[in-house]
């Protein structure tokens, strides 16, 4: 027998201020276990903000870097017991820095992921991660992605395909930098964010849980909308573009193969006739220049 998990996803604004953002992650987690949660997926940038420009950043608008043994880390980590719980952070390694998402629960990090799809205003400043790999936790075997990372089918697919049946999603999603639109609702960047949440959930029949960053941050203005997706692509729970946090009970490993009931995407594929891609597979080396693993 299975039993339903209690998932939330959160919408919230992390600035700055360190020692205020992990104050208010600290309070978002007690929230979330006050509530019966068992899976808290928190924002990208959880611990010092997003960048604050997309088109040339500069030192100024970088939010610090952190290892993952630093004091702040290691406090949500702590906090998180009794509970998984998944957030990002801008991360600091040998040379440099990667925006690096996490899974914790019990005091110990569960799962990592490094953000493989870098934006143009994050390449000069980020290096690459290098995979996408699930892991095991208390809630299931999950995979991670970071904002970007889900407008690429073959990440999620991936995740899949390596035995997620949930995917857990921080994101840092502003809205469109060149075609602001006067209400957030209308802007191209939510429709797109909403689209990537849902055709990834159903073109792999997984759960996709999704938090984002509100408000603004230097030139930057976040979309929010957060939500749980089901594997059929619908929408389980969400908040708008204000701070929130949508909570669902969800039976995973059930919604799962009832949606793969008839129609298994995973199994149903056909990879021979993918000729591009696996002649792409072929040719690429290992990691892309500059990758981080």
């Amino acid at each position: 027998m299975t039993r339903p998990v209690r998932v939330a996803a959160v919408a919230a604004h992390f600035g700055r201020d360190v020692e205020r953002c992990v104050a208010k992650a600290e309070g978002i987690v007690a929230e979330a276990r006050s509530r019966g949660v068992d899976l808290l997926v928190l924002p990208h940038a959880v611990l010092g903000g997003y960048l604050g420009d997309l088109r040339s950043p500069g030192p100024a608008d970088l939010p610090p870097a952190l290892p993952e043994d630093a004091g702040p880390v290691r406090r949500i980590a702590e906090v998180a017991r009794g509970l998984t719980v998944c957030f990002g952070y801008t991360e600091a390694v040998a040379g440099g820095r990667c925006s690096t998402a996490l899974c914790v629960g019990d005091g110990r990090v569960l799962g990592r992921h490094r953000k493989v799809h870098l934006t143009a205003g994050e390449e000069g400043s980020y290096a690459a991660g290098g995979s996408f790999t699930a892991f095991d936790t208390p809630a299931g075997r999950l995979g991670m992605l970071i904002d970007f990372d889900k407008t690429f089918p073959e990440s999620a697919r991936t995740l899949a395909l390596d035995g997620a049946q949930v995917l857990c999603c921080p994101s840092a999603w502003p809205a469109s930098v060149t075609d602001r639109a006067a209400r957030l609702a209308n802007d191209r960047q939510s429709r797109l964010f909403d689209l990537y949440d849902g055709a990834r959930a159903a073109e792999n029949q997984v759960v996709l849980v999704s938090a984002n960053q509100t408000g603004v941050l230097g030139g930057l203005r976040f979309l929010g909308q957060a939500k749980v997706v089901g594997p059929g692509g619908d929408v389980l729970a969400r908040t708008g573009g204000k701070g929130g946090m949508a909570v669902v009970d969800v039976d995973v490993a059930a919604e799962v193969a009832r949606a793969r009931r008839t129609l298994h995407h995973l199994r149903e594929r056909r990879p021979g006739a993918y000729r591009g891609l696996l002649d792409e597979l072929g040719a690429a080396s290992p990691g892309r220049a500059g990758a981080v693993r």
